[in-house]
């Protein structure tokens, strides 16, 4: 433990996306929008969810859940960001470049076993109707909100504690906004074996199992909705997947190319792209896209404004 604290980087300097002043200008202007559109739009989501008896359902439960992920995910890396660019500095000491770490990945395997759940809800919801209000009791709905929270925990935890016995002698340039771990684990010194070989494992885990389940829930949907006698009741019933559809999309389709592609063919520049999206572009339009096309939502929503605007006049 004295060697490497001897030997090991006390801080890291992030280097960002751009690291021209010019663009800088621009990517303060253009984050500093996102993350405010962001907090809004969960917000609101949580609070329409939260004050409408009528959205006191599964589905709402869960994209009540989701919602906070997403804020709380895009917290944990723009703020930081924003700050670096403002004061042009670019330093992250080795502790706070830990927890962030560690609530990067907190939330970020919330939210794709969130998704993997609710796509679990509309299996259930289009293939099982009539049995739908048992399945999905409170018990089984606080598990599967509930489970991920912890199992997140345990392996963020994990991670952390893998990557503190790591050394990092050599430059401590971060070629990323925030600090993750593809891009630390690069700059050590020391054997990351094991660091890999969990990496892999989560991986699998979190985003390989989830989108397989997800792709075997839509599955089993599709051959049930193509049965419905009604072309009115199919489209009824492909609009409400629709929307987790294109959460699905967004999400797993950055992701699986950041953690499961080969690093031969992965770069700095795709990595920060791919982070970009699922860490900014897909946590603010979230909220968009599941009010989009939902009515009950949209009129929780005008319901929630009202009540604002009436104290006032």
């Amino acid at each position: 433990m004295a060697s490497r604290n001897q030997s090991s980087a006390s801080e890291f300097i992030l280097l960002g996306l751009s690291e021209k002043p010019a663009h800088e200008t621009l990517l303060f202007s253009l984050f500093l929008c996102m993350y405010v559109v962001t907090v809004a739009g969960n917000l609101l989501i949580i609070l329409a969810i939260s004050t409408d008896p009528q959205l006191h359902t599964p589905m709402y439960f869960f994209l009540a859940n989701l919602s906070l992920v997403d804020f709380c995910l895009a917290t944990d890396t723009v703020p930081k960001m924003l700050v670096n660019i403002q004061t042009r500095s670019k330093s992250i000491s080795y502790p706070c470049c830990l927890t962030q770490m560690y609530f990067f990945h907190f939330f970020g395997i919330m939210d794709s076993v969130l998704i993997a759940v609710m796509a679990y809800d509309r299996f259930v919801a289009i293939c099982h109707p009539l049995h739908y209000t048992a399945i999905m009791s409170p018990g089984l709905c606080g598990l599967l909100a509930g489970g991920p929270w912890v199992f997140s925990c345990v392996v963020s935890f994990i991670h952390v504690l893998l990557m503190s016995r790591l050394v990092f002698c050599g430059s401590n340039e971060l070629p990323h906004y925030f600090c993750d771990l593809t891009p630390l684990l690069r700059l050590s010194c020391t054997a990351t074996t094991v660091n890999r070989v969990f990496v892999l494992t989560v991986a699998a885990m979190v985003i390989a199992t989830p989108f397989l389940c997800i792709l075997a829930s839509y599955t089993r949907i599709i051959a049930t909705v193509l049965k419905v006698p009604s072309a009115g009741g199919r489209r009824k019933a492909f609009s409400t997947c629709s929307s987790h559809l294109a959460v699905v999309a967004l999400f797993y389709g950055t992701t699986i190319g950041v953690y499961l592609c080969p690093s031969s063919v992965r770069t700095a520049v795709k990595e920060k792209a791919s982070a970009v999206m699922y860490t900014a572009v897909t946590p603010m339009l979230n909220p968009f896209i599941y009010s989009l096309r939902n009515r009950d939502l949209q009129r929780a929503l005008r319901k929630l404004a009202r009540r604002q605007i009436a104290p006032s006049s």
